[in-house]
């Protein structure tokens, strides 16, 4: 029996790997610094700046779609308490926008979303066209080595449905005026990476139900047009793959249980029932688990006593270790996905706690030309954390660099002008004392930098933000229960 790829889930991320981080900071960051007079938690963000949700056609989409992970990243220590004027760390070089991510080769850009197949394809293609030619070797022995090219046609076929599955979840985003990042094709499907949660359960269910639908709608087409063709053929064959295998997707993703397609409809009706979008990914996450563990022990027993259509087998041999290995290889992936869908639940529960005004630094202004020991005892005496160049008119010009101010020898700070160790200001390292939650973090995206002036609505510099003390304030809020 062939067994095609999962597909057509998608899942809270998304992310999508290591992307675009909100400033990353180039070296360690000072913190736990009170801001006139506000007592800001320090914490760290990880992995995307905000979190992304990812429509995948197949349950790796749950692992691949780039879930801040703690464990994976670790924030170096920072200089935290002690003075400024005894920061001791090496220098950091000017932080550099990162590069999009790809995640494989670039087919296309449909809708403005670019398409990537990612490496994992091709191992999945060649297993698909060697399982399915030795079903063609059976059913059309006449084919001959012949059989693996038409096998080769139906596994980028089938990934062809995969990817307008994707594109079904992608059109849906971008109606509701959601940024798509990317969409890419990989082992165990496709993987729609959506940037922003949807407002509502209405808009959640349709978000998910759209792409098992579209797998129907192409199973339905499929044996329309296997009504036309001589069965027993090489078109009635392929016809006949693709829609038995797009069944199985759809059927396989309206599973109610995270990170499948159904379990986000589940999401949706839990939240709309109980007013709280929380309850009910906690509801549908923990339907996945059961999901995982039903998978792991029901589909290697319903494969050995033939109830999916195959000959029943009293031994053990290669067929049932290798039936027993994808059932465990998607056992652990949907357990996985539907962990991941609670942290970032979690996560997004606590993001209003992420405000740029209990994080920001106390500051002092000082001018151009100010030796760094002069600045240095000036923000001690005055207790502050950060340093702003100003004018002649106090006007903002630039930032001096936390890295740069530790990697000068204190015996050097007098002869050390602090304009060598700023960074200009840009417009988008003003940022205002207001913004809070996704808001905050979609600014720091904007313009990756380590430090961001932060100023009241008047103008009027409040402080600056360490892109460091963002970072811990977001593992902070993974961390807390909910």
């Amino acid at each position: 029996m062939h067994k095609a790829p999962a597909g057509g889930e998608y899942d809270s991320s998304a992310r999508p790997e290591g992307d675009a981080h909100p400033g990353r900071p180039a070296s360690n960051a000072l913190h736990k610094a009170p801001a006139h007079g506000e007592h800001g938690g320090s914490g760290s963000g990880e992995g995307d700046a905000h979190p992304d949700r990812a429509y995948a056609t197949g349950p790796h989409a749950a692992s691949a779609a780039g879930e801040p992970e703690a464990s994976s990243r670790h924030t170096a220590p920072g200089i935290g308490d002690r003075p400024l004027a005894h920061s001791a760390d090496g220098k950091g070089p000017a932080p550099q926008r990162p590069p999009e991510p790809r995640g494989g080769l670039l087919m296309g850009r449909p809708f403005g979303v670019p398409v990537y197949v990612a490496p994992s394809w091709f191992l999945v293609a060649a297993l698909i066209t060697w399982v399915f030619g030795g079903q063609l070797e059976r059913v059309l022995p006449e084919l001959g080595a012949a059989r693996y090219l038409v096998s080769l046609f139906f596994a980028v076929a089938f990934y062809a449905s995969v990817l307008v599955h994707e594109l079904a979840h992608t059109v849906a985003a971008l109606r509701f005026k959601l940024p798509v990042r990317r969409i890419q094709l990989q082992f165990f499907g496709g993987v729609s990476e959506i940037e922003k949660e949807a407002e509502t359960p209405g808009r959640e269910f349709v978000l998910a139900f759209v792409g098992p639908l579209l797998s129907l709608v192409l199973a339905g087409l499929f044996y329309a047009a296997m009504q036309t063709v001589e069965p027993g053929t090489v078109p009635g064959v392929l016809l006949a793959g693709l829609m038995i295998s797009n069944l199985i997707v759809a059927a396989f993703n309206l599973l109610p249980g995270l990170p499948l397609d159904g379990g986000r409809m589940l999401r949706a009706v839990v939240w709309k029932i109980t007013g709280k979008p929380m309850t009910g990914t906690v509801a549908a996450a923990w339907v996945g688990r059961a999901l995982a563990v039903s998978v792991l022990i029901g589909l290697p027993l319903l494969t050995q006593s033939g109830a999916l259509g195959t000959e029943a087998v009293d031994n053990v041999g290669m067929d049932t270790v290798l039936d027993a290995l994808l059932a465990a290889i998607l056992a652990a992936i949907i357990w996985t996905g539907a962990g991941n869908s609670l942290r970032m639940a979690r996560l997004r529960e606590h993001l209003p706690d992420l405000r740029a005004r209990a994080l920001t630094r106390r500051a002092v202004p000082v001018e151009t030309h100010t030796p760094l020991s002069e600045a240095l005892r000036r923000a001690n005496a005055a207790g502050a954390r950060a340093l702003v160049v100003v004018d002649a008119h106090g006007d903002p010009v630039s930032l001096v660099r936390e890295a740069a101010i530790a990697g000068v020898p204190e015996h050097r700070r007098p002869w050390v002008a602090v304009s060598g160790l700023a960074q200009d200001l840009t417009d988008g390292m003003r940022v205002s004392a207001e913004l809070s939650g996704e808001e905050l973090l979609d600014a720091l995206r904007a313009t990756p930098a380590t430090e961001y002036l932060v100023v009241e609505e008047t103008g009027e510099i409040y402080g600056v933000l360490s892109a460091a003390d963002v970072e811990r304030a977001f593992v902070k809020a993974m961390a807390r229960p909910s």
